[in-house]
């Protein structure tokens, strides 16, 4: 039940999460790029796995504009031991993850995120309000066939310094696995 829903203009929640690199990371970590992709992903949801090639390019596309891409991880690993933290080193490895892949044990980030869904995108201005929310395009699937690029377009815009013309979209793909 979503209650403390971040609105366009929220401040990004800290946190203060392990990486697969096992380097400790928080907002602070960040506070010289111009742009902070925060997305809740997870090793065994179909959707993330089809959008990780998508992730990775974002990232490739626009390290040099001054964007860094955090993945987090916050499903139970109980019910779900694919989304360890050992998986997701592995994943991690075996993908080729050039972004930073966190692991939310105590699913503590999640909820100050308010988030649901994997995967499922936040993006944070340069003073850290959120400028967009949603998910990365309109087409999971089949990425040959995307009309709208909704990710892209807003980090087009934001570098630009414009206004974020779809700052929200609803979210697809699985569930945040919630520990019992």
């Amino acid at each position: 039940m979503a209650t403390n829903k971040l609105k366009i203009g929220s401040p990004a929640p800290d946190f203060r999460l392990v990486g697969v690199d096992e380097k400790k990371y928080s907002l602070i970590s960040f506070k010289d790029k111009k742009a902070l992709v925060i997305i809740f992903s997870c090793n065994h949801c179909p959707y993330v796995k089809a959008y990780e090639g998508r992730i990775k390019t974002v990232q490739k596309d626009y390290e040099d504009k001054g964007l860094v891409v955090v993945a987090i991880n916050s499903n139970d690993e109980i019910g779900y031991p694919e989304d360890s933290f050992d998986e997701m080193k592995k994943r991690a490895a075996s993908e080729s993850f050039n972004f930073i892949y966190l692991r939310d044990e105590d699913q503590s980030a999640a909820r100050s995120f308010d988030a649901t869904h994997t995967p499922e995108i936040f993006l944070f201005d340069k003073d850290r309000k959120l400028v967009f929310h949603g998910k990365i395009d309109d087409n999971w699937k089949e990425p040959e066939r995307v009309q709208n690029n909704y990710l892209r377009n807003a980090l087009e815009e934001l570098l630009a310094g414009k206004e974020i013309s779809v700052p929200e979209t609803f979210t697809i793909g699985c569930t945040i696995k919630w520990k019992k």
